[in-house]
């Protein structure tokens, strides 16, 4: 039986009224987006078409997901909302803090021994505020939540940007920060601009080499990684119906990387399959009462161009397998000669020194057992993989049920090195290097989602590929990125030539599920006894401290830092070891946009101190702007915090005395976030008055005290020779923003409401 069953009928019972109170307001049919976001609207019935793109638009998500490495900082922002319990079905995910290094029995032990402190409290808080606490080793969050609590039709929230991994079951799934998911816990509606909407209509069918994986790189490729900004991508056609559940989660999974808000599928067979399999037969009975209204209105796909902003068409039977990278996940190259002649005009290394399977992406059983008939081919054939191999599978009930039916022992045949049921890898959880930093140049090639430069190793010289399962698996065995399993042969050991067959798999285990320990522990029903406890003299936690509100008069201010090209969340908040200080704000402010190159020498962590006029790490000389009572302003490019949901991203330049982010544009997560936390994220209304910014520059915010919805803001640059820039800059808050903005937080607003 499901989670919170009554819950999700619950949802289903109102939605026939709604959507189709909702298809009266807009005046034709809608997409399946239109009808879960109508749906959800926190009024209730709909009573106006909203306009795409440009309504901020409330709504009430059903439930809410946390990993480990955000939900501390989430939690400790809830415990100051002052509720006594979470208003919504909400769970926490200890899947980040477990270091891959020997394998998985040693590295989860060290996990709990070096980062008990952080798990006890997200154990304590959980069980305290009716939270469902999943335990270190139990899985991946967002494959947890596939197998246990996304349903279709549903709205959730989560603080990591591949929640969207749920729209595989026909969710809109939405990463946020966690000052968005203590607005929710609380009680609150949560607000989101009205999306833009873009169909991909697949047609054809999958076959050979080519996995759901290839599908979503395309797509990458087609959009880049901001062309889906602002929008919800809905997939339909024959060839997404003939697609696997988790195959579909690895298209949404990945949407995360083009900017979309999130992605999703309409309700079909393979979805009702994957529910059974996974001891849901109740969620699938109620949502086939509904069945007409989880999937798009037929004249919709039958016409597409009618009714989404943008739509894209791609034939499965023409795809074939793509590698994207190094450094960004747009890069798409054809596996084979297309790779030979980029690698070389670029000088990617062609030798491959990491096969790596797992991650949120593609750490389903199928992927795993399409991967294992790879490598039971190179066991059979005689050959011997080139490369090192490592594998995460997804949650402890792929794990169980993958060594159960013999997948893990064909990858430990081949020497690989099975990790935890966690993110390890991905997430730069990964102890391949003792001195990353002056680590040798290399290639590697993984099924996860992003290959930004030091993100898995730590090493600025990894370059790192995205690939299937099944292709990474290939690669590995070859040991060259330029290998084309369609074509290229091998020598086995006996001096042999051989080929390796198209990869073969199971959607789903013949045998069913089996799991003996999930790793679930649920909270008490009544958690008002239960003590919270943070150490004073922790290193790992910190009660937070309100932040104070800016004010609608800042002049004076210094520039930190002008970054230069791709400012991601991994350059202004790192993850890797600095994972372990994510609950303790002033520790991992210590991290503060480290990764960002400064464009006046081309450097990271190395800008100019106006007060001394020496060079310094960007922490340091901020401390001491702060320590004077100077405000600063951040200068950024375009898709500015591009990445993770972390609003640590936000909150570290706002503890350390930042009051302005001003970017040429921004993902949209990192500007909520910015938002939430009381600052100023706005944008230039000349793109190339970007240019103007000059190392020594001051700032003043000419008419800060006229903020309001749609009046553009004046700033005052005033060069180091006197001479002075007067420029505008757009913004997009909203009169419910500006409040967080004067009262110094949004969740300082929260408060004040609850007191």
């Amino acid at each position: 039986m499901a989670f919170d069953i009554d819950m999700i009928k619950g949802v289903y019972s109102k939605m026939a009224e709604r959507v189709d109170k909702a298809r009266e307001v807009v005046g034709k049919p809608l997409t399946l987006s239109e009808k879960i976001l109508y749906n959800h609207l926190w009024d209730g019935n709909p009573t106006k078409a909203f306009e795409r793109g440009k309504d901020y638009v409330d709504f009430a998500p059903d439930r809410i997901a946390c990993q480990d490495a955000t939900a501390q900082m989430a939690l400790l922002q809830f415990m100051q909302a002052g509720k006594s319990k979470v208003a919504v079905p909400t769970t926490v995910h200890c899947d980040h803090l477990i270091q891959a290094k020997e394998g998985a029995a040693t590295d989860l032990k060290h996990a709990n021994n070096v980062s008990s402190e952080v798990f006890n409290f997200l154990e304590s808080v959980s069980n305290k505020y009716g939270i469902g606490f999943w335990k270190p080793g139990a899985g991946i969050i967002h494959q947890v939540v596939l197998e246990n609590y996304a349903f279709p039709g549903g709205m959730m929230i989560g603080t990591d940007s591949h929640t969207v991994n749920a729209g595989g079951l026909g969710m809109v799934a939405i990463g946020v920060g966690g000052a968005d998911a203590v607005d929710v816990m609380a009680g609150m509606a949560w607000e989101l601009k009205f999306p833009k909407l873009i169909g991909v209509k697949l047609t054809g069918k999958l076959s050979g080499w080519t996995a759901p994986k290839d599908v979503i790189l395309k797509v990458a490729e087609i959009l880049t990684v901001k062309g889906g900004t602002g929008a919800i991508v809905e997939y339909f056609g024959p060839g997404a119906t003939a697609m696997s559940c988790t195959g579909k989660g690895t298209i949404c999974n990945m949407g995360a990387e083009i900017g979309a808000t999130t992605s999703t599928f309409g309700y079909d067979d393979s979805m009702e399959r994957y529910l059974r399999a996974t001891d849901r037969e109740d969620v699938a009975d109620a949502a086939n009462a509904v069945k007409d209204y989880l999937t798009a209105d037929p004249e919709v796909y039958d016409n597409p161009e009618q009714y989404f902003d943008q739509v894209i068409e791609i034939n499965l039977s023409e795809l074939g397998p793509l590698l994207n990278g190094p450094f960004t996940p747009d890069l798409s190259t054809e596996v084979g000669s297309a790779m030979t002649e980029k690698a070389k005009v670029n000088d990617w290394p062609i030798k491959v020194e990491w096969g790596l399977i797992g991650s949120c992406t593609n750490s389903s059983y199928e992927d795993l057992s399409r991967a294992s008939s790879i490598a039971q081919q190179a066991l059979d054939k005689g050959l011997k993989t080139k490369a090192e191999f490592g594998i995460n599978p997804g949650s402890e009930q792929v794990r169980y049920t993958a060594e159960r039916d013999g997948i893990l022992e064909v990858f430990e045949k081949l020497d690989a090195k099975i990790f935890t049921n966690a993110c390890g890898p991905c997430i730069g959880q990964w102890a391949r290097y003792s001195d990353p930093k002056n680590a040798p140049k290399n290639s590697i090639v993984h099924s996860f989602n992003r290959n930004f430069a030091k993100r898995a190793d730590g090493n600025p010289n990894t370059h790192a590929f995205v690939a299937s399962p099944e292709l990474t698996a290939a690669i590995a065995i070859a040991g060259r990125l330029d290998f084309n399993p369609l074509k290229d042969k091998l020598i086995n050991e006996n001096g042999e030539e051989v080929m390796l067959d198209e990869p073969t798999g199971w959607e789903l285990p013949p045998k069913g599920f089996d799991v003996k320990d999930n790793g679930y522990l649920a909270p008490e029903a009544d958690g008002s006894h239960v003590n919270v406890v943070v150490n004073d003299s922790s290193e790992r936690l910190q009660l937070l401290t309100p932040f104070v509100p800016l004010g609608d008069s800042i002049t004076g201010a210094k520039l930190l830092i002008k970054a230069f090209g791709k400012c991601t969340t991994d350059h202004i908040s790192m993850a890797g070891p600095w994972l372990r200080f994510r609950g303790h704000l002033d520790n991992i402010a210590n991290n503060t946009l480290i990764g960002a190159v400064n464009a006046f020498n081309q450097k990271t962590n190395f800008v100019k101190n106006q007060l001394t006029g020496e060079y310094g790490g960007v922490p340091d000389v901020q401390r001491q702007y702060k320590a004077a009572g100077i405000k600063t302003v951040v200068i950024g490019d375009h898709n500015y915090g591009e990445g993770s949901s972390r609003e640590h991203a936000a909150m570290q330049p706002r503890h350390l005395g930042v009051a302005a982010v001003i970017v040429k544009s921004f993902a949209r997560i990192h500007e909520t976030n910015l938002k939430k936390q009381g600052m100023l994220g706005l944008t230039f209304a000349n793109e190339t008055d970007y240019d103007l910014i000059q190392e020594d520059d001051t700032f003043n915010f000419i008419d800060l005290n006229e903020f309001a919805p749609g009046k553009q803001l004046t700033l005052e640059v005033i060069h180091q020779d006197g001479s002075k820039d007067t420029i505008k800059l757009n913004h997009t808050y909203n009169d419910s923003q500006i409040a967080w903005y004067n009262e110094g937080s949004a969740l300082n607003l929260i408060k004040k409401q609850n007191a």
